[in-house]
């Protein structure tokens, strides 16, 4: 296990994978090393796995902590894209479970998703305040190209996979009452979760491309022919799809690697309204590593 200084950025461009603890234990993983780090905005959920696989550098983190420890609203998902960012990566494979609001995407079907509802409340969800302003575009709240080399990844894993889907992110840790069940599947949304939203904001702001490979393993509480959610089901449905997610990551890495360049490698070119003059040394320290592109390593414009 390695400590990372604080001013340390690695230069080598990597591929990282956010989901479970289990996602990491890919055959062919090579030069495996944990890397812990502080952040300014506090602690990430756990050590980061460093490795490499068939060449390429591999960044992963377990979203809730290994044991699974944190609930949703606990996760300090800024510090877990900002230590992403300060390790070198530039693209980000996101594998989460959630509710089915649709009958047509069972529990063992997967969802490339491509946009967002925000149900959420409690959560920090952007690096942009204490003095420094930034809005940045999110009408296509995933990157098209990363989202679609995960959806091809897993069709060749052998799941059937739904090619776009409306993801909606609710607070939790409590399930849905059905009436907001009800509420979801009439607003047009395909899947229920409580984790995605968050670090796909804060990835456009750290200028990383980010896509959901959202796994189906229940039909939350809407359906009259099926169960109520249970965390007994969900766990069966996971243990079932995680070597097809783990496969699924195998093969999306190489391919996301070779991706050209993306807007989004760019978003905050536009979206920095506060002054260069008028932002204070504290905010420079706390925002360098997103502010030296776009406002150059002086702080100019």
């Amino acid at each position: 296990m390695s400590d990372l200084p604080s001013e340390s950025v690695a230069e080598e461009p990597a591929v990282g994978v956010i989901g479970g603890s289990g996602l990491y234990e890919i055959d062919g993983i090579t030069e495996i090393e944990e890397v812990v780090l502080s952040t300014p905005f506090g602690d990430p959920s756990d050590a980061f796995v460093v490795g490499c696989l068939d060449g390429v550098r591999m960044v992963f983190l377990p979203r809730h902590g290994r044991g699974h420890r944190i609930n949703p609203s606990e996760i300090n998902y800024r510090a877990n894209i900002w230590g992403m960012k300060r390790l070198g990566v530039n693209r980000i494979l996101a594998i989460g479970a959630v509710g089915s609001l649709r009958e047509d995407i069972p529990p063992g079907d997967f969802v490339a998703v491509d946009q967002f509802i925000d149900r959420t409340r409690h959560r920090a969800d952007t690096f942009f305040e204490g003095g420094v302003v930034a809005h940045v575009m999110f009408g296509d709240p995933v990157c098209g190209g990363v989202r679609g080399v995960l959806h091809d990844a897993a069709a060749e894993a052998g799941v059937r996979v739904h090619d776009g889907g409306t993801y909606v992110c609710m607070e939790g840790p409590q399930f849905s009452t059905r009436e907001e069940s009800h509420m979801y599947r009439g607003l047009g949304a395909h899947v229920i979760g409580m984790t995605n939203l968050q670090e796909a904001k804060l990835a456009r702001e750290a200028e990383l491309c980010y896509a959901t490979l959202a796994m189906s393993t229940d039909y939350d509480c809407w359906h009259p022919l099926h169960d109520d959610v249970t965390v007994e089901a969900i766990l069966e449905v996971m243990s079932k799809n995680v070597g097809h997610a783990r496969e699924a990551v195998r093969l999306a890495a190489p391919r996301v690697a070779g991706l050209g360049p993306c807007a989004c490698h760019t978003a905050l070119q536009t979206a920095i309204l506060t002054a260069p003059s008028a932002i204070s040394e504290e905010a420079r320290l706390r925002l360098g590593l997103l502010l030296e592109r776009p406002l150059g390593q002086s702080g100019d414009a």
